[in-house]
């Protein structure tokens, strides 16, 4: 079982950053590729970003690309999203999220491509 914990979300005015940790436990970390969602009020989940433990692939969605930067601290268990930029609709509760797939599967963009995810945290754009 995979235990995750978010991080680092808060209130910050536009144009400012933050940086998300996700911090994994539990089974062999390095066979899951870790993908980030968000989750805005009266919204579907939606994905943002994910990496691969193994060899450091990396997937962006359109809306963040060269905002925001995944990346992962193997010794540390952890998984990171450094986010640049920030506009009023980047708010929303951000999840991380653990995917047990083989090597040769890619990375996952959809929800139920992952196995385990994080409770949550809340980061506010103001204006």
């Amino acid at each position: 079982q995979v235990q995750l914990v978010e991080s680092g979300g808060g209130l910050v005015q536009a144009g400012g950053s933050l940086r998300l940790s996700c911090a994994a436990s539990g089974g062999t970390i390095s066979r899951y590729f870790m993908g980030w969602f968000r989750q805005a009020p009266g919204k579907e989940r939606e994905f943002v970003a994910a990496i691969r433990w193994s060899g450091g692939n990396t997937a962006y969605a359109d809306f963040v690309k060269d905002r925001f930067t995944v990346s992962g601290d193997n010794a540390k268990n952890t998984v990171y999203m450094q986010m640049n930029s920030l506009k009023p609709e980047d708010t929303a509760v951000y999840y991380c999220a653990a995917g047990l797939k083989p090597l040769g599967y890619g990375l996952g963009y959809l929800p139920h491509e992952y196995d385990y995810w994080g409770q949550g945290t809340q980061v506010t754009v103001s204006s």
